[in-house]
């Protein structure tokens, strides 16, 4: 296993700087708390009654309030990350996320298990759960990333097990789940008035849609594929044209290819969308490129080595990010090289081993790479320093990979995995030295098994919640128990001693309406820098990309996008004094960046700032 090179990565931050200018660094020093496992006392009791004020403002450890985690085995933030305790409960456990455009997450839960740890407003019961017949408690929360706050949201039906995406306006599409909600479709739209809820709609899916995946597409609408004993595909919202096939279930027979006898290992299948328009699919081991317009499997890729990736032999997928320029992949600009990764995921049988016999099989400790747009594409091998199954991946702004939560030992299901893996994986995918790619960050101190999340946030930290591997809520007599808690993990990035390099964003020059940018246009980003810096402007030192965010549930980030934009220009400014001014093409179809809100972030010698939102219409 590897650490992060501190010398590394110092080196590469504090490039000719010392030649530039002086600088005097100030040192504070911190005491660090140790966090433990949440006991019964940390949790809230479910039928207690909360403020009654509405939103619910919980007491926090705010930005300059919030203790430092470490273990035993952790090295300095600058190297290996830093955790830090957000919430000790927020009253529901985290298996499903979502970050919206207004800066806020929402998480849910499920709602067939009884009443959860947070009460709702006085007068906003359900009546409609076969559990309860009247349920007084909330399965849902939105989450304030800037004020570090949370209040209930009302879910109607059960959400277990659901997918997402949001669409071009912003609104998040909450598809399926289980018993009465396993057929329902849910919005909701951001407000800065505190008083949006989840709205479920009279129109229904087709079919009931149970781990099913969800992507969006280039035409606003969202795909919606597979679930449990639905070998098939439908969209919403459905064609205008009454007569049109997209209204209707499309038949996939690949989703019945790939099921296992009695452990299915095909649920939650990998989606992507590709420059081109088309739909890369992965389930089990194989993985095809689909025409979801005319129901076409346009070519099928090798099976991948190895182990079985999606659930309940759970591993997780992206699309590495996309880089963006005027010639793109053989000479067309709308057609940049695609490469997908996998990594994690759990041997055939594993799961009937560990919810039949109690025995923990060992997960994978492989990553697969497939660049699709070869012309002969084969699945490279590259080895993890862990052994791991559930374990949830996302793009970084600077490019890299950040692999945490999961087991090493079992798979998904209740009481089916064993031996946490606390320290997440930084992915350098495009480091020379395979050795060198993988690095071991800091530690968390709480396990986050089955039905947790994680994603990123608009300031580059990554939200980590959730871990409930039992049928209920289960607080004592158990080895994991149910967890209610939010953390923020900071990559090495975040670390203070970078805060000279780290640029912020003044401005997004798009033209008459601010923040929304056009296909192919070209727009400027002012900005600043922690420090003036009176150098050469050089363009390598430089990134910028745009980020979409991502509906995040058990272990895959659906919809999660990175585009490196192409930099045509960059200049000092005027006014303000010191900015700079950074020119850029806007990607330059819908198939490459879906219509919607995107995460823009700028990164300075690997060092990215907060991200402004942009719109793409």
């Amino acid at each position: 296993m590897y650490l992060v090179n501190s010398r590394k990565f110092s080196s590469m931050a504090f490039k000719n700087l010392s030649s530039r200018f002086f600088f005097i660094t100030i040192f504070c020093s911190t005491v660090f708390a140790s966090a433990s496992l949440l006991s019964s006392e940390d949790i809230p009791e479910g039928d207690g009654l909360f403020p009654s004020a509405f939103p619910f403002q919980f007491p926090f450890h705010g930005s300059n309030n919030i203790d430092p985690k470490i273990a035993e085995d952790s090295v300095d933030y600058a190297t290996g990350g830093q955790w830090a305790l957000l919430q000790r409960s927020i009253g529901v456990s985290a298996m499903h996320m979502q970050v919206m455009f207004n800066n806020k997450v929402v998480i849910f839960d499920r709602t067939d298990f009884g009443p959860s740890n947070l009460t709702l407003p006085r007068g906003m019961c359900r009546h409609n759960d076969k559990v309860m017949k009247v349920d007084c408690t909330a399965h849902s929360v939105l989450y304030d990333v800037a004020t570090n706050t949370y209040r209930p949201l009302t879910v109607q039906t059960d959400v277990w097990c659901s997918s997402g995406a949001v669409n071009a306006d912003g609104t998040l599409v909450q598809t399926g789940g289980y018993d009465a909600g396993d057929n329902k479709i849910r919005l909701f739209t951001p407000c800065n008035d505190d008083k949006c809820d989840w709205v479920e709609l009279p129109q229904i899916l087709t079919v009931e849609r149970w781990y099913a995946s969800d992507q969006i597409l280039p035409d606003g609408r969202v795909i919606i594929v597979g679930g449990r004993r639905q070998f098939s595909y439908e969209f919403f919202p459905k064609s205008p044209v009454g007569n049109s096939p997209s209204n209707n279930v499309v038949y996939f027979p690949f989703l019945k290819e790939t099921t296992d006898p009695q452990e299915e290992n095909n649920l939650y299948p990998f989606l992507h969308l590709l420059p081109d328009g088309n739909l890369f699919v992965f389930a089990n081991q194989r993985s095809i490129v689909l025409d979801y317009v005319h129901n076409t499997i346009i070519k099928e890729f090798p099976q991948i080595p190895s182990e079985k990736r999606t659930y309940p032999s759970t591993g997780s997928s992206l699309m590495l990010p996309l880089k963006l320029s005027n010639d793109g992949h053989n000479g067309d600009p709308s057609s940049p090289a695609v490469e997908v990764l996998i990594c994690g995921g759990a041997k055939g049988g594993s799961y009937l081993k560990a919810s039949k016999k109690g025995v923990f099989t060992s997960a994978s400790s492989t990553c697969g790479r497939l660049r699709v747009t070869d012309s002969n594409p084969q699945w490279v091998m590259e080895q993890m320093p862990q052994h791991r199954v559930m374990p949830d991946m996302l793009l970084l702004p600077t490019g890299n990979v950040i692999i945490l939560n999961g087991a090493s030992k079992g798979s998904a299901g209740w009481e089916c995995a064993d031996q946490p893996v606390l320290n997440p994986l930084l992915y350098s995918p495009n480091e020379p030295d395979l050795k060198k790619r993988f690095a071991l960050l800091n530690p968390t101190t709480i396990p986050r098994m089955y039905h947790s999340a994680a994603t990123l946030l608009p300031d580059g930290r990554i939200l980590v919640g959730g871990s409930n591997p039992h049928m209920n809520y289960s607080f004592t007599g158990v080895k994991y128990p149910t967890d209610l808690s939010l953390e923020a993990f900071s990559p090495p990035y975040k670390a203070p001693q970078y805060d000279n390099l780290r640029p912020t964003i003044l401005s997004v020059d798009v033209g008459p309406i601010q923040n929304i940018v056009s296909y192919s246009q070209e727009f400027s980003i002012t900005f600043k820098m922690g420090l003036f810096q009176p150098s050469d402007i050089i363009h390598k030192e430089y990134m910028v990309a745009m980020v979409a965010p991502s509906f995040t549930t058990h272990s895959f980030a659906m919809n999660q996008r990175l585009l490196l934009l192409n930099i045509v220009d960059i200049q000092w400014v005027q006014h303000p004094l010191f900015a700079r001014r950074v020119t850029v093409y806007a990607p330059s179809t819908k198939n490459i960046a879906p219509p919607g809100y995107y995460m823009l972030f700028l990164v300075h010698q690997g060092i990215p700032g907060p991200a402004a939102w942009i719109k793409i219409k």
